[in-house]
């Protein structure tokens, strides 16, 4: 529980934030705001996974996240993540911002930067990792919502996803306790493409050269890019069944998220999972 709490001190205390981590890091369910506002959120997940990748085994984490959306579309955010059983007494923190955009009622979108600050002793798949730009555009055609989401990370190392997403939320005209609260659903379904560096990355930063593929020249234990690591693939195929319940100020959601990686390369021998995340977060307007 003290971990917890110190999460979201740093988080709270560090920025005011906004986005998805990109338009909120906080629920699926989730939908821009358009006026100045300040959120914060605290979640649980099932395991850490990242564009599709998870680590050799599973890392059940606590996150916090902090939000602040300006009226003409600017954002700042932050977010604190600690995986439970392991020492560190946080993994990551992330910080970022950026500027949501909206063309018409149907089409917008945003930019961001984000940079990834990790303990030096976290085992997350994320580590191999270091910044990232984000553009995410999004039309609702009304049966559905689509989206294309372009990322660029770049640090320890380099690569490129892109990420389709199609999406219907509907919500309850009928309330639960009073007038002021509804059910919503926001079920999708997801596929990643792109390139895989950061699990070669992940692999030479925590030592399993000898279980990696591809990843020294024997014998004289030169490193090197793996050839598979580097080509533009498909990477994860995922449907999910997000559930909240909702308040004029606050969300409270449940999710469950089915994956299957495919073109799993290195150490990551990833299969089907079920995810379940559980995530509050509540809007200061």
């Amino acid at each position: 529980m003290k971990y917890f709490c110190l999460i979201l001190f740093l988080i709270t205390c560090n920025r005011l934030t906004a986005a998805n981590l990109r338009l909120h890091t906080v629920a699926d369910s989730d939908t821009v705001v358009r006026k100045q506002s300040a959120s914060v959120g605290v979640a649980y997940g099932s395991d850490a996974m990242f564009f599709g990748r998870t680590g050799p085994i599973k890392y059940p984490f606590v996150s916090a996240d902090a939000i602040y959306n300006t009226k003409n579309g600017l954002f700042i955010y932050g977010s604190g993540l600690k995986v439970l059983g392991y020492s560190p007494v946080f993994d990551e923190v992330d910080l970022g911002g950026g500027y949501l955009y909206k063309f018409s009622k149907d089409f917008g979108g945003s930019v961001s930067y984000t940079r990834f600050i990790f303990n030096r002793n976290a085992y997350i798949i994320k580590s191999g990792s270091s910044n990232d730009v984000n553009w995410n555009n999004s039309y609702d055609w009304k049966i559905a919502k689509s989206g294309i989401i372009l990322d660029y990370l770049f640090g320890k190392s380099h690569d490129y996803f892109v990420t389709i997403t199609n999406s219907k939320y509907f919500e309850t005209n009928w309330s639960i306790f009073d007038d002021k609260d509804y059910l919503s659903f926001n079920p999708g379904v997801n596929i990643i493409l792109g390139t895989q560096n950061f699990v070669q990355r992940y692999s030479l930063d925590h030592e399993y050269q000898n279980e990696a593929d591809n990843i020294y020249i024997q014998p004289v234990n030169e490193p090197r890019m793996a050839h598979e690591n580097g080509m533009f693939n498909m990477l994860n195929y995922s449907f999910k069944i997000p559930i909240a319940y909702n308040r004029p100020h606050y969300t409270f959601e449940f999710s469950y998220k089915y994956s299957i990686p495919v073109n799993v390369e290195g150490i990551l021998m990833n299969h089907r999972e079920s995810f379940y995340n559980l995530t509050f977060y509540y809007v200061f307007y």
